[in-house]
């Protein structure tokens, strides 16, 4: 479980698409560094959100760890696009030891969305995006919690004849998550509030 405040942007230094080695398993794996600051307490087998992906640390050192990637994790987000060099948002599973900020982030992407408009206003910054398969819009709502590659964000405007929703991120969210240095097309991973789910299969 986590909170949707990224602790670390890390940077993506290795992926490989066939990783035999014990901790590649046979499939894909990616290699992050720059991320000493969030190793410090961690163990193989934890969890760690990478871009609002929970996946588990397969292989670390001081400064870099190494996850897989499923054939489900590729084909539901963003990861698969990821190159050598890119930065992702990074947070540590949540301990019970801490204040709760954001909201309840399981790291079970629901789709992917796309971004279509970036909007500076003042010192903040609208973006607007269409999530990739419209049928998650049920659960987005205007003031609701939303999940953007690990971020959590207040939605700010809803259209769903027109399958589009918006966030404003603040300065200071900003300068500590990756979405700033995105642009226009470019897709990012969306997990919509799981409580949204749970009503709808409750009632």
């Amino acid at each position: 479980m986590f909170t949707g405040i990224v602790e670390h942007l890390g940077t993506v230094v290795e992926i490989q698409q066939l990783d035999n080695s014990s901790s590649g398993g046979g499939g894909w794996s990616m290699k992050i560094g720059d991320a000493k600051n969030i190793l410090v307490d961690c163990r193989l087998g934890d969890s760690i959100s990478v871009n609002g992906t929970c996946l588990t640390v397969t292989e670390l050192e001081t400064s870099w760890f190494k996850v897989g990637l499923a054939p489900e994790t590729l084909r539901r987000t963003n990861l698969g696009d990821l190159k050598v060099g890119n930065k992702v948002n990074l947070e540590r599973a949540i301990a019970a030891s801490v204040r709760f900020g954001g909201h309840f982030v399981q790291g079970h992407v629901d789709t992917t969305a796309t971004i279509t408009s970036m909007t500076p206003e003042g010192n903040s910054l609208w973006v607007r995006l269409s999530p990739n398969d419209p049928f998650y819009l049920r659960y987005i709502i205007p003031k609701g919690y939303i999940c953007l590659d690990g971020t959590s964000l207040t939605i700010c405007e809803v259209n769903d004849n027109e399958s589009w929703f918006s966030i404003m991120l603040v300065a200071y969210t900003q300068a500590h998550v990756i979405m700033p240095t995105q642009k226009v097309g470019d897709k990012v991973n969306v997990e919509v509030d799981m409580l949204g789910k749970y009503v709808e299969k409750i009632i």
